[in-house]
C-alpha cells in the first residue's frame, strides 16, 4: 500500500494533480491544516488547483511509515517552497521562499486507494518565515 502513498507523492512533486486523483477514492476525506474537512475528489482538486496557484512546493527527506497491514500509513517531510500569489488572510506573497517540517496521515480502502488525508505543518513557523 505504501505505493500508493510514494505514487501520490511523486505527483505532488511533479505537479500532476490527476494523478493524485487517480490515488484518491471518490469520497475521499481531505482533513486541511488550519481549514475544513474537504469530501470527495472534486473539492480535493480545487483546493489543488488554489494552492499550485499561490505556491510552488517540493517535499524532500521523504520517510514512509505503514501500519495495520496497508490500512493506515503516515509520511514525514521537508517542504520546499516558493509562495507565488498571495493567499488570503495571509502575509502578502513576494516571491519568499520557505522551507518546513510536515507530516501526511493516511487511511486506504480495501482497494488501496486513500480514502482519509490528513496534512499538517507549523503554520505560525511558515508565517514568520514568509514576513520576513
Amino acid at each position: 500500500m505504501t505505493q500508493t502513498i510514494r505514487r501520490y507523492f511523486a505527483a505532488f512533486n511533479a505537479g500532476d494533480t490527476d494523478t493524485m486523483l487517480d490515488c484518491l477514492s471518490e469520497d475521499v476525506a481531505h482533513h486541511v491544516n488550519e481549514g475544513k474537512i474537504r469530501r470527495g475528489k472534486a473539492l480535493f482538486a480545487e483546493f489543488n488547483d488554489h494552492m499550485t496557484r499561490c505556491y510552488r512546493e517540493e517535499l524532500t527527506d521523504m520517510v514512509i511509515f505503514e501500519a495495520e497491514e496497508g490500512r493506515r500509513a503516515a509520511a514525514e517531510f521537508i517542504v520546499n517552497g516558493t509562495y507565488l500569489v498571495t493567499d488570503e488572510g495571509l502575509p502578502e506573497a513576494k516571491g519568499q521562499t520557505y522551507r518546513l517540517p510536515g507530516g501526511s496521515f493516511f487511511e486506504l480502502d480495501e482497494a488501496g486507494l486513500i480514502s482519509r488525508v490528513t496534512t499538517y505543518y507549523n503554520l505560525a513557523d511558515w508565517v514568520a518565515q514568509v514576513s520576513k
